[in-house]
């Protein structure tokens, strides 16, 4: 796999001398310190890594931060649309996107399996690179472990990330309000499915690739245009229904999704039927959901319109009435809740 970095076509350790990760290179000492400078800094040197400590140094102007945390521990670590890399900085991104925020930072902790291939490590660490780059933030600090061969699953990726936060607005469940329309920017379904078909070694007719992508660019737009966003949430693990009974529940009101309206491409449809799954529950890592009064739904809709898609999926009903009702293709009403546990795990 080629990298698309134009300082580096190669790792920049050897390959013949260090083909595998090694335990002494979460030791502290120079195997340590040899795969901090000639693979991490060489990925990611700026001056906030230059200045070597232990916490960083970060000078922020007088407003207020965003600031949030994940782990990232998918299998296979490649899968058709992105990497676990891709995951963990547009995962970070977005959290903070989704409360408004304006992502600059990001930490990053790697507890690397010994026995992973430095070939496998070296495309993970160009991903985040590549990634960084496509959503404009940069990594200033992080740490490394090794763990004993058979307890890693070749990588974890633990993140944390820091945005600036330059509106006015407060963008929140508390802030949802009757008669908002619910967009969505995206079809549902794709990161999940991309990841079981990889998995389990599925072939469709075609291939399934994830929704992975930054979501901090056309949210900017949003808020940059005037657009009075009400709440956002990203739609993750649990997909569609979990985000929606969540901030139902969070905000008091009831929610009314028309299923004609929500998009879900065949290929995925099928693919879920076949395995018994249910798309409006399956994991997304490029798509969320936006809380707009409808006097901005032609303002919005030409924004996300201009990132690929946006539609109107439904609305917000009345308060102290909390729940999730769809309304199905045929006319009928069914309450939409979450499912105990996650249809797909390790998707992110």
């Amino acid at each position: 796999m080629k990298s698309e970095i134009d300082f580096a076509l190669l790792c920049p350790i050897p390959i013949s001398d260090y083909p595998h990760v090694l335990m002494a290179h979460g030791g502290g000492g120079r195997l340590m310190q040899q795969l901090i400078e000639k693979m991490f800094f060489a990925a990611f040197g700026n001056s906030f890594l230059e200045q070597r400590s232990d916490s960083v140094l970060l000078n922020l102007d007088k407003n207020k931060i965003a600031f949030t945390t994940d782990s990232y521990v998918v299998k296979p670590l490649f899968f058709p649309g992105g990497d676990i890399a891709s995951l963990a900085v547009n995962g970070t991104v977005n959290d903070l996107s989704m409360s408004g925020a304006k992502p600059l930072y990001i930490s990053l902790g790697l507890i690397i399996e010994e026995g992973l291939p430095m070939e496998t490590l070296w495309q993970i660490v160009t991903s985040l690179k590549k990634n960084c780059d496509g959503a404009g933030v940069k990594i200033v600090t992080g740490d490394t472990k090794v763990v004993d061969k058979g307890k890693g699953d070749g990588i974890f990726i633990n993140t944390s990330g820091i945005g600036i936060i330059e509106h006015n607005f407060t963008i929140a469940p508390s802030k949802i309000n009757e008669g908002d329309l619910i967009f969505i920017n995206g079809d549902i379904g794709r990161h999940g499915i991309a990841i079981m078909a990889k998995r389990e070694g599925l072939e469709f007719e075609t291939e399934i690739e994830s929704d992975c992508a930054p979501l901090n660019h056309v949210v900017s737009d949003l808020l940059n245009e005037g657009v009075e966003i009400h709440c956002m949430r990203d739609l993750t693990r649990g997909g569609l229904v979990s985000a929606l009974v969540e901030l139902s529940s969070a905000s008091g009101y009831e929610f009314i999704i028309d299923e004609k309206d929500v998009p879900v491409r065949e290929d995925v449809n099928a693919a879920c039927e076949l395995l018994g799954f249910d798309a409006m529950y399956v994991a997304n890592e490029g798509r969320f959901i936006s809380f707009i009064p409808e006097k901005h739904k032609e303002k919005a809709l030409t924004i996300l319109n201009k990132y690929g898609f946006g539609n109107a999926i439904g609305c917000v009903g009345k308060k102290n009435n909390d729940g999730v009702t769809l309304i199905s293709r045929i006319g009928t009403k069914r309450i939409l809740d979450m499912i105990s546990g996650e249809q797909l795990p390790r998707i992110c």
